[in-house]
């Protein structure tokens, strides 16, 4: 517990989440074991980071890049507005139809809201939409970035609990659908019931819906061959990400925006996001050494045994938890710090750990967008400095409440999760 308050106190005192976890987790092995001890388990944790099964994150990320660099978030937007942007509501659906979309190419939260905030906002607010319910529509579309696969955050937990990715990438495309289906019958159950918030757009013809689709055909090839080469057995999910990111290359080259300048904006903005990534890993991976080292993971086992707790209430407390994280951390860094207490106790009560990697996304979106301070609207608040942050709570609100009812049939129905990857025997 102490390990924890020092860690929660660095952060507070704005020193970097990698290197607050990292600096209690040297320090904490050092107290409980011997300073040398604590050097060199802090040099191997470094050292097993760089493996090669985590090669898959950089080329994944890169495989983003070339694909956002070639245009496809606006035309995405295009392609979902030229079908719904014509209903009331119309276009927070496109929204978050876009940022599905968008999703299954990022991997981000953050990401996906920052760039679809900057691609929808202006038509949102062209047709005169509410810009509390346009921000809420994008908040909550951006949280579907790491739940519909590839998801960066899937392959991290895949490697740190040793399950399959193409596991958990099956298992995420069925709950994505809920999501996304959820998420726009909100906006459509909230515009029928108050008009002004979501006036209906411009209807387009069936020449633009054909035109607006034909603009994506290439990225929905791309993603066609990355999942089905994973579950065909063509490659595995590190050579898929390989393909996927030369793949992202030839696209955008073939559509004219990769000039050499581009090409070494794309590689460079990779490469951070790669290293900011790898270094909350190392930091992580220290500190879930030293919460080892303290026997916390078999405590709370013990714990939870002694007192005959239910499964469904320990996962419920769980969640509980996850969510009050979120309103405070970015979702690779909780789940990074939970992770290696919470899975062994999962693991103990024999439910199943894909879904339970699926339920950990899930509950981390709800974070993402939960009061006082859910990560997606800290971003919206930067990009879009303009509406006031209440605005956007009250914007979200309504799809906050859609995320609890899929959460609560996760929990009650499993097989929405499992099910897809049983089918396909991962």
């Amino acid at each position: 517990m102490l390990g924890f308050v020092a860690m929660f106190a660095l952060m507070t005192l704005r020193v970097p989440i990698a290197f607050a976890m990292a600096a209690v987790g040297l320090v904490g092995i050092g107290l409980i074991r011997s300073w040398p001890a604590a050097f060199s388990s802090t040099a191997t944790e470094i050292l097993d980071v760089a493996k090669y099964t985590l090669s898959v994150v950089p080329l994944f990320i890169l495989m983003g890049n070339f694909v956002t660099r070639a245009g496809l978030s606006r035309e995405l937007y295009q392609a979902a507005y030229a079908f719904l942007g014509h209903r009331r509501g119309g276009l927070a659906s496109s929204t978050i139809v876009a940022c599905a979309g968008f999703g299954a190419i990022c991997g981000s939260s953050i990401a996906t809201a920052a760039t679809m905030a900057r691609v929808a906002m202006p038509e949102m607010r062209r047709f005169h939409y509410k810009d509390s319910f346009a921000a809420g529509a994008i908040a909550a579309g951006g949280t579907l970035g790491i739940l519909i696969p590839p998801s960066v955050i899937m392959v991290i937990y895949g490697i740190m609990t040793e399950q399959s990715i193409g596991a958990l990438f099956a298992a995420g495309i069925v709950p994505g659908i809920l999501a996304t289906l959820l998420y726009v019958l909100t906006a459509a159950i909230v515009t029928a019931r108050r008009p002004e918030l979501g006036p209906p757009g411009e209807r387009t013809d069936w020449p633009g819906r054909v035109a607006a689709l034909k603009a994506i055909w290439g990225v929905l090839v791309l993603f066609a061959i990355v999942m089905g080469g994973m579950y065909g057995g063509w490659f595995t999910p590190t050579e898929a990400a390989g393909v996927g990111a030369f793949g992202g290359f030839l696209f955008a080259l073939a559509r004219g925006r990769m000039t050499p300048t581009m090409l070494r904006e794309t590689l460079v903005e990779s490469a951070r996001t790669s290293a900011m990534l790898f270094a909350i890993l190392i930091g992580a991976s220290i500190f879930a050494n030293f919460v080892n080292f303290t026997s916390l993971p078999s405590d709370l086992r013990d714990f939870v045994t002694q007192f005959d707790v239910s499964p469904l209430a320990v996962v419920i407390a769980i969640c509980v938890i996850y969510v009050i994280l979120g309103t405070a951390m970015e979702e690779l860094s909780m789940m990074l710090l939970t992770v290696p207490v919470f899975f062994p106790l999962i693991q103990h009560m024999g439910l199943d750990p894909i879904w339970f990697g699926i339920l950990i996304v899930c509950v981390v979106e709800i974070g993402m967008i939960s009061p006082p301070v859910g990560m997606n609207v800290f971003v919206l608040r930067s990009v879009l400095p303009d509406v006031p942050t209440g605005a956007i709570w009250r914007g979200v609100m309504p799809f906050l409440l859609a995320d609890i009812i899929r959460l609560g049939l996760l929990i009650a129905f499993p097989a929405i999760a499992v099910w897809l990857p049983k089918l396909l025997k991962l």
